[in-house]
C-alpha cells in the first residue's frame, strides 16, 4: 500500500534556504505552503505570523492541513540585539514543537547549524558524536544548539517525529550575506589581503544541496529503523556480548562502499591490469580492446574495496553497539531523533573560496581590479589590529568591519564528516563548490543589473 503524500509547511519559506526548499518541493509536485513574517513569493499559499505565537503557528498548521513541518526560520548572524536569537531560535522553535504536538503534525525537520559544536578549537573531520561546547562562544550558535536540543528531545512525544540537519557555510543564488560581504571587499579593492597562511580547510555547502537534504530527511523520517531498538527485545541486554548481531539492513548501511564526492574534481580512473590505456606495445596484450574499453567507460562499476574501520569510527561495530546500549529506545542508524552534518563533502582552503568569487566578478567588471601581490598578515597581527579597531569603534560608536571574531573565523579549520548523512539519509551533493559559486555570482549580477543591491560600482 502506497504511503499518503505529505502536506509541507516551510517555516521561513520566504528566506534564502526556505525558498529553495519550497521550489524543490514544487518541482517534484508536492503540496507546500509557507509561514513567515513577510511574503516575497506568490506561488504557494502563505501564512503570516509570529513564530513565537502559539496561536499563529497552530492556526496556520490547522488551516493548511500540514503533516510535515520544515523549520528554517532564523535571524541572520551578526545582529547587535543578541536576545533576538534566543527569542526566535529557542522560544520560536519550542512554540513550533508545541503547536505541532497540539495539532497532530507527524514530522518536523529542523535546520540547525554545524556551528552548534564549534568550541573555538579546530574542527577536523568531526562527526555527530561531538558534544555541544560547555562554554558558548556566541549567541547565534548557542541559541541554535538549544533549539536543536529541544527538537531532538521532542522526538516521539505526542506522535511527533523530529530530525535536525546541520549545514555548514551555506551559499548560492539568493544569498545576501556571504555574497554581500565578499562584494564589499571587491568593491574596496581589498582582495589582495590575506589573514593567516591559508592552510585551514573549511566547509562550504551549496544551498540546493542543503535543500535536497531536507527533503530526504522528511521522506525518511517515518521509515522504520534498520533494526528494532533493544527495548523491544525479549530481554534487554546489559553487556556488549548480549547485543543481537546486526541485521542485513544494518550491515548494508555500514559495509557498502561509498563513491568519492567528485562533483567539483570530476571522475578520474586509476589504471589497473583490467582497465588501463594500452600505451606503446609491440604485441597487444590479451583482450586489449576490452582493457581499453573498460578504462574509457564513462560509467565504471561502483567501488568494491572493503570498508576498513577502527573502534573510534562512529559507524564501527563497537561504536554502534555502545550506542545501542546507551539508548535502548532507539537505533543509532535511524533518522528520527538524530542530527546530521550536511556539507558539500569537499572542504577547501579558506581563502580559495572568496578568490574564486572575486575571479567570477572579474568577468563582469574586467577593469576593476589591478594585479597586486598578496599581502599576508599572520593571525597574531590580525588579532592585534582587530582589537585596536574594536576599541576605536567603541570610542566613536561605530561597529568595526574588522573584528577579532572575523580574524579567528578566517583562520579556523572547520570541516565535518558527512558519512552518516550519506548512508542513513542517502544524501549526496549534486552541485560542487565551483559550479555553485558560478551560479551565485550569476544570480547576484542579474540582481545588480536590476538595481536590487545597495552597493554601487
Amino acid at each position: 500500500m502506497e504511503k499518503s503524500r505529505d502536506v509541507y509547511m516551510v517555516i521561513g519559506g520566504s528566506g534564502f534556504l526556505g525558498r529553495h526548499i519550497v521550489q524543490q518541493l514544487l518541482d517534484r509536485g508536492d503540496s507546500v505552503c509557507s509561514f513567515d513574517i513577510v511574503q516575497r513569493h506568490f506561488d504557494v499559499p502563505f501564512y503570516s505570523g509570529d513564530i513565537t505565537s502559539l496561536d499563529d503557528v497552530s492556526s496556520a498548521l490547522k488551516n493548511s492541513g500540514t503533516t510535515c513541518i520544515i523549520h528554517t526560520a532564523s535571524p541572520p548572524a551578526g545582529l547587535k540585539d543578541q536576545s533576538l536569537y534566543y527569542k526566535v531560535n529557542v522560544d520560536g522553535t519550542k512554540t513550533v514543537i508545541g503547536a505541532a504536538v497540539a495539532v497532530g503534525v507527524r514530522k518536523l525537520v529542523f535546520t540547525s547549524s554545524a556551528g552548534v559544536v564549534f568550541n573555538g578549537a579546530d574542527i577536523v573531520n568531526v562527526d555527530e558524536r561531538l558534544p555541544y561546547p560547555e562554554v558558548p562562544l556566541d549567541a547565534y550558535n548557542d541559541s541554535k544548539a538549544k533549539a536543536e536540543e529541544a527538537v531532538l528531545e521532542a522526538n516521539g512525544k505526542g506522535g511527533l517525529l523530529t530530525v535536525a540537519l546541520r549545514p555548514a557555510g551555506i551559499f548560492g543564488p539568493g544569498d545576501r550575506q556571504v555574497m554581500t560581504g565578499l562584494y564589499q571587499v571587491y568593491e574596496r579593492n581589498q582582495t589582495h589581503f590575506q589573514i593567516g597562511d591559508n592552510t585551514n580547510l573549511f566547509d562550504w555547502t551549496y544551498v540546493g544541496n542543503v535543500a535536497k537534504s531536507h527533503l530526504l530527511a522528511a521522506d525518511k523520517l517515518d521509515s522504520p529503523p534498520p533494526a528494532v531498538p533493544l527495548s523491544e527485545q525479549q530481554e534487554n541486554p546489559l553487556l556488549i556480548d548480549d547485543v543481537p548481531p546486526f541485521t542485513e539492513e544494518e550491515e548494508k548501511l555500514i559495509r557498502e562502499p561509498l563513491a568519492y564526492v567528485d562533483v567539483t574534481v570530476g571522475k578520474h580512473r586509476v589504471p589497473t591490469s583490467e582497465a588501463r590505456p594500452l600505451g606503446p606495445y609491440v604485441e597487444p596484450p590479451p583482450n586489449a580492446k576490452g582493457i581499453e574499453a573498460a578504462f574509457n567507460d564513462p560509467n565504471p562499476l561502483p567501488p568494491v574495496r572493503p570498508i576498513i574501520r577502527n573502534r573510534f569510527d562512529q559507524l564501527s561495530s563497537a561504536s554502534l553497539v555502545r550506542a545501542k546500549l546507551r539508548n535502548i529506545e532507539a537505533n543509532p542508524l535511524q533518522v528520527a531523533g538524530r542530527a546530521f552534518f550536511i556539507t558539500n563533502g569537499e572542504p577547501c582552503y579558506f581563502w580559495d573560496f572568496p578568490r574564486l568569487v572575486w575571479h567570477q566578478l572579474d568577468r563582469h567588471f574586467p577593469d576593476h581590479r589591478k594585479p597586486r601581490s598578496v599581502f599576508k598578515m599572520p593571525k597574531s597581527v590580525g588579532l592585534t589590529a582587530a582589537t585596536g579597531a574594536e576599541w576605536f569603534g567603541m570610542l566613536v560608536g561605530k561597529e568595526p568591519a574588522f573584528t577579532r571574531f572575523k580574524v579567528a573565523f578566517s583562520c579556523a579549520t572547520r570541516w565535518h564528516n558527512i558519512e552518516k548523512a550519506r548512508r542513513v539519509l542517502g544524501y549526496e551533493p549534486d552541485v560542487g563548490v565551483e559550479e555553485g559559486i558560478k551560479r551565485m555570482v550569476e544570480w547576484w549580477y542579474e540582481e545588480y543589473q536590476k538595481g536590487s543591491h545597495k552597493q554601487k560600482h
